[in-house]
């Protein structure tokens, strides 16, 4: 019988098993730097009710001012989580970086107080990536040079030294 051997072990079945999860509807999370609402919403959608948003970064003191009973932090590039910053939340489990490095959070100060650091380190590939294509083309097609030439009141309209993208490693 499970039951019996459960007791005689002291294991916990199942049954037995209490949710000890701190519930959904304590957690407060706050997302600075415009945060896409994509993120707002799927933290509503999974049961979240104290969602934040807000548009910009917050200085330091600032931050001090709102952390206090923050769990869960979002936020970009613009923000810094320092040492006074980390202080003054005690309740703050993680931040979610929304960028692809995590210099802007003091590291160590965030590992003594047991907060867990992460990012997105693909969050951007899709802009860097039409940035490279654009930047590409200016620089093949030599539109640097014919603006130049364009506002010197030259016309540069022949197409010679400028090449297509296509077929370009």
């Amino acid at each position: 019988d499970i039951e019996y051997i459960c007791a005689k072990y002291g294991v916990i079945s199942m049954a037995e098993k209490k949710i000890t999860s701190y519930p959904k509807e304590k957690i407060n999370i706050l997302f600075l730097e415009n945060i896409s609402d994509v993120a707002v919403k799927r933290f509503l959608g999974s049961g979240y009710v104290n969602v934040k948003k807000m548009n910009g970064a917050l200085s330091e003191e600032e931050l001090i001012a709102v952390v206090k009973d923050v769990h869960l932090l979002g936020i970009r590039s613009k923000t810094m989580i320092t040492k006074k910053v980390l202080a003054a939340a005690p309740k703050l489990q993680a931040i979610g970086c929304f960028c692809i490095g995590v210099n802007q959070v003091d590291l160590q100060a965030a590992t003594d107080n047991g907060v867990v650091v992460f990012n997105a380190p693909y969050s951007n590939t899709r802009s860097v990536a039409e940035l490279v294509i654009g930047a590409s083309i200016m620089l093949i097609r030599r539109i640097v040079d014919k603006n130049k030439a364009a506002h010197d009141g030259i016309w540069l309209k022949e197409a010679s030294g400028s090449y297509e993208l296509r077929g370009k490693t």
